[in-house]
């Protein structure tokens, strides 16, 4: 099981087809892709700014490590382990670039494969309940309360000041 995120435009209302056929489902994990294609995988995903910072990146390993006097095999480690860096990071970098083209993460499913997590995310878009509902505003000043549910764990907002 692999966990999805989806990205819809700002003005995006949930119950709303308007803007779900431009939806991005986005895998979390590693990208074994982006891995072995690194720069093209990114121009693929229309990705630019990520593509030429991933190719400087490239291009400055081999340049130090060409200035430095590593052997081919410890070139091949150093290189391998910038691609698995870049494998690693390739979504995140994906989300990122998104949330700053007006697209942000508007719901997470968890899905065996992409079509699945396709039509689990359409169905609760569909449903119209938002992901992340608001916290209600503090009567007469506008602004944010705190959530009313009981909260476990490290950050129990739900308890009062000490």
């Amino acid at each position: 099981m692999r966990t999805y995120t989806l990205h819809l435009d700002r003005d995006a209302l949930a119950g709303e087809t308007y803007g779900l056929e431009r939806a991005h489902l986005v895998p979390d994990g590693f990208s074994w892709a982006a891995f072995a294609f690194s720069v093209l995988w990114f121009l693929y995903h229309r990705l630019w700014l990520a593509a030429l910072g991933v190719a400087a990146l490239l291009v400055a390993t081999a340049i130090l490590g060409h200035v430095t006097g590593l052997g081919t095999g410890a070139g091949l480690v150093v290189t391998l382990l910038v691609l698995t860096l870049i494998g690693l990071e390739a979504s995140s970098l994906r989300r990122w670039t998104y949330a700053g083209r007006g697209r942000p993460v508007r719901d997470a499913v968890i899905a065996a494969n992409p079509e699945e997590a396709e039509m689990k995310a359409a169905q609760r878009w569909l449903e119209g309940a938002p992901a992340h509902p608001k916290p209600a505003a503090i009567p007469g000043t506008g602004l944010p309360g705190r959530p009313s549910e009981v909260a476990l764990g490290m950050f129990p907002f739900s308890e009062g000041s000490r």
